[in-house]
C-alpha cells in the first residue's frame, strides 16, 4: 500500500525532471570541449476527446505519458536518443519527429533515433496515413495528428532549452540483471513445430499460462552517464510487450512506465529513459491473466530488475573519443500479401484507418524508401536501434555476434513494418507472421547483415 501511495503522490505532486520544455531561442549553444549530455522530458498525454490507438480518451489517470531522452555531443555532430510512451510512430510521423529533433539539436536526421515504448492505451502517429485518409475523404481517426504535432513542437522547444544546461560526461555506467516472472514467449508450438496457440499479453487460459517461458531475453540492461559522482541519465532496455490491461480510455504508461517512475523516485538525480527491446513475440502472458492488480506486480518485478542492474553497474571513465555512431540504411522486403491496388480498394470500401498505415508503407517501399538501422558506440557498449516489432531472436543474435561487448537493443522505431519475424517464423504460422507482418521472410537476412556490419565496426 505504501508503494502505491508513493507512486500516486509523486504523480500528483508533479515529480519529474527539470528539462520541461520551457521557451528558449531557436539556436544551439556554442560547442564546448569534451563530452556533454543534455536531457529533455515533456508530457505526451493526449487530451480528453482525442484518440488513442483503439479508443477515444475519456479521462486522465494519475500517471500520464512522457516523451523523454538525451542529446549527447562532443563526438562529431550531436546524437539524439528519444523514447515516447505511444504505441508507435510510422512513415511520415516518424520522419517528422526525427527531422524536428535533429533541427532542434543542430544535427542530422541520421543521428536521431525515436522509439515508442508501445503501450496500447496511448496514441499512434503517422502523418502519411493521416494525409491518405483525408485525401480519401475519410475520418483520420487515430491518425489525426493535431495532438502529435503539439507534442512535436514541445519536444523541439525542450531540446533547445536543454542544450545550454548540458552537463559534462566523465564516466559511463553499464549494468545488467535478470528480470524474474515478467516476460514469456507469445507463440506456443505444437508437436509439428507449428504455432498452435498465442499467449497474449493478458492470457486467461491457464493451460497456455502453464507453458514454459519459451525464448526470451530475461536481462534488463542499464546504460548510465555520469558527471563525476552524479548520474545524469539512466537508459534502460528490456524486451517485452508492455501491456497488463488496456482499452480503458485512460492514457497510461502501463507497467514499464510505472517501473521507470519508481526508479526515477529512487534515483532522482538522473533522468530515466526506458526503451522497449525486440519483443514482437514476447509479452507478460504467462504471468498475467489480465487482473488489474497485476500492473503493479509486473511493474515492481521490472523495477526490481532495474534496481539490481543499477546496483551491478560498473563505471569507467569515457571521453569523446569513446563515442561513435553508425548508420546502415536498409530497404526491407515487402510482404507478398500487400499491394498498392488492393489496399487502395480496401480503403475506399472501408472506414478502417489502419489500412492507411499499410498503404503508406507499401507506397514507400515501391518508391525506394529506406529505414536507418543505427548503433551508438559508447565505450564497450553498443546500442542498436531497430524499426517495427522484431522478434527477440534478433536481440539475442546481436548479443551473440559480440559477446565481448555490452550489447543492448531498442526496437519500435519506425512502426510501419509491423511484426518482423525470423525467416523460420514465417513457416511456423501464428498471428505475428501472418497478416500482422508487413515484411517478407527475407527480412532476416537484411536486418542481420546490417546488425553484423554495425557491430563489426571498431
Amino acid at each position: 500500500m505504501f508503494r502505491i501511495l508513493l507512486v500516486l503522490s509523486g504523480a500528483l505532486l508533479g515529480f519529474g525532471h527539470p528539462s520541461n520544455g520551457a521557451e528558449s531561442p531557436d539556436v544551439s549553444p556554442e560547442p564546448l570541449a569534451g563530452l556533454r549530455l543534455a536531457t529533455f522530458d515533456v508530457d505526451a498525454t493526449p487530451p480528453v476527446g482525442s484518440r488513442l490507438a483503439y479508443d477515444s480518451v475519456t479521462n486522465k489517470g494519475e500517471l500520464g505519458l512522457r516523451a523523454r531522452g538525451v542529446v549527447l555531443w562532443g563526438a562529431e555532430a550531436p546524437i539524439v536518443l528519444c523514447a515516447i510512451d505511444w504505441i508507435g510512430l510510422a512513415n511520415g510521423g516518424h520522419d517528422a519527429f526525427r527531422d524536428a529533433l535533429a533541427q532542434a539539436a543542430g544535427t542530422s536526421r541520421q543521428r536521431v533515433t525515436v522509439h515508442a515504448v508501445h503501450q496500447h492505451d496511448a496514441p499512434t502517429c503517422d502523418f502519411t496515413a493521416e494525409q491518405i485518409l483525408k485525401e480519401a475523404g475519410k475520418d483520420p481517426w487515430q491518425y489525426d495528428g493535431r495532438h502529435q504535432r503539439e507534442v512535436l513542437a514541445e519536444l523541439s522547444r525542450a531540446v533547445r532549452a536543454a542544450l545550454p544546461q548540458a552537463q559534462p560526461v566523465t564516466h559511463l555506467g553499464l549494468g545488467e540483471a535478470r528480470v524474474e516472472k515478467v516476460a514469456s514467449n507469445r507463440r506456443i508450438f505444437g508437436a509439428d513445430g507449428k504455432v498452435r496457440g498465442t499467449r497474449w499479453t493478458a492470457t486467461k487460459n491457464p493451460l497456455l499460462r502453464a507453458e514454459p517461458e519459451g525464448v526470451i531475453d530475461p536481462m534488463v540492461s542499464l546504460v548510465s552517464f555520469w558527471n563525476g559522482e552524479r548520474p545524469v541519465a539512466v537508459l534502460s532496455y528490456y524486451a517485452t510487450h508492455p501491456q497488463s490491461y488496456y482499452r480503458t480510455g485512460v492514457p497510461n504508461p502501463d507497467f514499464p512506465g510505472l517501473a521507470r517512475f519508481l526508479r526515477q523516485l529512487a534515483v532522482p538525480e538522473a533522468l530515466h529513459v526506458h526503451f522497449n527491446g525486440a519483443s514482437g513475440n514476447v509479452g507478460a502472458g504467462k504471468y498475467n491473466d489480465g487482473a488489474m492488480t497485476n500492473r503493479l506486480v509486473l511493474a515492481e518485478r521490472l523495477a526490481d530488475g532495474m534496481r539490481r542492474a543499477w546496483e551491478n553497474t560498473q563505471r569507467q571513465p569515457i571521453t569523446a573519443a569513446d563515442v561513435g555512431w553508425g548508420v546502415v540504411p536498409v530497404a526491407l522486403p515487402l510482404a507478398r500479401h500487400l499491394s498498392v491496388e488492393e489496399l487502395e480498394a480496401q480503403l475506399a470500401a472501408s472506414d478502417t484507418g489502419f489500412r492507411a498505415l499499410r498503404l503508406a508503407w507499401v507506397r514507400g517501399c515501391r518508391d525506394g524508401r529506406t529505414l536507418d538501422i543505427t548503433c551508438l558506440r559508447v565505450g564497450p557498449a553498443r546500442i542498436l536501434h531497430l524499426p517495427g516489432e522484431p522478434f527477440v531472436e534478433y536481440q539475442l543474435a546481436a548479443k551473440a555476434v559480440r559477446p565481448d561487448l555490452f550489447v543492448a537493443m531498442a526496437a519500435y522505431g519506425d512502426y510501419a513494418p509491423g511484426y518482423i519475424g525470423t525467416a523460420a517464423a514465417y513457416e511456423q504460422g501464428g498471428y505475428e507472421t501472418g497478416v500482422a507482418s508487413n515484411v517478407a521472410p527475407e527480412v532476416e537476412g537484411v536486418l542481420m547483415a546490417a546488425i553484423k556490419k554495425l557491430l563489426a565496426r571498431p
